[in-house]
């Protein structure tokens, strides 16, 4: 159903929120998802699991994009993230987890690279990186 929409799946939740689950859906696809992708697959994909009844609980049904502040989770998200700007929090610090911002310039199977504003760069082995995310990438007013 995805790909009949031009989508592709960014991650998928299963939780309780409150008295209700809720199924959530985030999706993409090369240009960035709108309204009225979202809209097209959550009728279609609601449609579909209630005639087969594949989940017995009530449950919300939400599709959405992954937004502007993404988290990076899959290798492709990574890659796709290349020459953005990204908040990465990584451990390895004896004070605790250490964050850092920049330009992802670089990333390999072992290794991220990120560009500082002052054109500093960084490396950080990606096994010490707990969670990344995009970076909002607005003008600094003087």
């Amino acid at each position: 159903m995805l790909e009949a929409h031009g989508l592709f799946l960014v991650d998928l939740q299963w939780r309780r929120e409150g008295r209700r689950w809720v199924l959530r859906f985030y999706v993409d696809k090369a240009g960035g998802v709108g309204v009225a992708d979202c809209q097209g697959f959550s009728h279609e994909v609601g449609d579909v699991l209630d005639a087969s009844d594949l989940i017995p609980e009530r449950y919300d049904l939400e599709v959405s994009s992954p937004g502007l502040t993404r988290e990076l989770k899959t290798e492709r998200e990574w890659r796709w993230a290349q020459g953005r700007n990204i908040r990465c929090w990584f451990a390895g610090s004896p004070d605790g987890p250490t964050e850092l911002t920049g330009r992802l310039v670089e990333v390999t199977d072992r290794v991220l690279r990120l560009q500082a504003v002052d054109g500093a760069s960084k490396e950080l082995e990606r096994r010490s990186v707990t969670k990344a995310r995009l970076d909002l990438d607005f003008p600094r007013s003087k």
